[in-house]
């Protein structure tokens, strides 16, 4: 739309009076040519009826001033204000538990190596345009592991070199607790960080908890209140299965009795809808298809940012249209002379577009 037009260069646009004034002359030579042509057709008289065309070479020099005219506009370098709409991006911090559970190897694997590789395709499932991702271990304590960031790599390189057991040993003490309060409170502490160094984000928040949910302790409804009240869903998936598994201990006497992990389902279950969102379980689907319904579960929370004006330049197809009409032109040209003088023309327009914008 014409509203929607502008140029970069307006001071050239006075230098379109020219091809204005060349039409003007191109339209009285129109008429001129047909008065001449109706004189003939009744003043002579030859043996064959003469053909005359409508417009004769005259189209040929109206393709000239149409690339005259293209060629200045070229020059004022017009541009297009055309809207951008841009989605709105996430913020994923996941709550991964590193707990003495999670080596429990009832899952193909231990139940920590099962949440690696579900992440991998959480990551897959991101856009990483403007979408950022945090981790963050937990068991008794909590230890933050990757800031929020939009490199795949930062999150990619973590999961190859803890991929086959938590940092968290099971010689520690700190290791056997399940401490999700701990967990959600530095999800928290994330966000307000990365708020502190980069200012706030429009992207929506989001925490994903992985866990099996056994002998979990904290206050968990406060830190749920806490993200709750900032509006952050909480997803839930669970690792782990009802028939579960015993719990490696390397410091336990012979003797005494082994200790079983089970999933904690109907836990989880409830974490996830006080956090306002859904639970899934591992195994149940397949990873892509959580990963994907957790991405467009908060993709739909998402506010979208507002519409961005952006500018894109035609100078190029102006002088495209510049070229093309002197090319048609040529066409209509039955005079090797007036050939010259449109070859000369596009050669013209080549060393203009060349000087100027190569």
């Amino acid at each position: 739309m014409i509203e929607d037009l502008r140029f970069a260069e307006p001071a050239w646009l006075w230098l379109l009076a020219v091809p204005a004034g060349l039409l003007v002359l191109w339209l009285r030579m129109l008429l001129v040519r047909r008065r001449d042509v109706r004189r003939l057709r009744t003043s002579r008289q030859v043996p064959l009826r003469e053909r005359f065309g409508a417009f004769g070479d005259a189209l040929a020099w109206l393709g000239v001033i149409a690339a005259v005219a293209c060629l200045i506009v070229a020059l004022a370098r017009p541009q297009t204000v055309a809207s951008l709409v841009r989605r709105g991006g996430l913020d994923v911090v996941v709550l991964l538990d590193g707990s003495a559970s999670m080596h429990v190897t009832d899952m193909n694997g231990s139940r920590w190596q099962r949440s690696v590789r579900f992440l991998r395709s959480l990551g897959d499932a991101l856009s990483w345009t403007d979408d950022r991702i945090a981790l963050t271990l937990f068991a008794h304590i909590a230890a933050p592991q990757v800031r929020l960031t939009r490199d795949p790599n930062t999150l990619f390189f973590f999961l190859d070199h803890l991929g086959d057991a938590s940092p968290f040993r099971l010689e520690d003490d700190t290791s056997w607790d399940t401490n999700i309060e701990l967990g959600i409170d530095w999800g928290l502490r994330i966000i307000d960080k990365d708020e502190e160094l980069n200012g706030a984000s429009a992207n929506t928040k989001v925490f994903v908890l992985l866990s099996d949910g056994q002998a979990w302790s904290g206050t968990v409804a406060q830190s749920l209140a806490a993200a709750r009240e900032r509006e952050i869903p909480v997803f839930v998936v669970g690792v782990g299965t009802q028939l579960g598994g015993l719990i490696p201990d390397p410091k336990a006497l012979p003797g005494a009795a082994a200790l079983v992990s089970r999933l904690d389902r109907a836990s989880l279950r409830t974490i996830a809808s006080a956090g306002g969102a859904e639970y899934f379980e591992l195994e149940q689907r397949s990873d892509r298809e959580i990963a994907a319904r957790i991405v467009d579960g908060a993709r739909r929370r998402a506010v979208a940012p507002p519409v961005e004006a952006q500018l894109e330049e035609m100078y190029w197809p102006a002088l495209l249209a510049a070229g093309g009409l002197l090319v048609a032109a040529t066409l209509f040209l039955r005079d090797r002379a007036d050939l010259w003088v449109q070859a000369a023309g596009v050669g013209a327009i080549l060393i203009t577009a060349l000087s100027l914008f190569g």
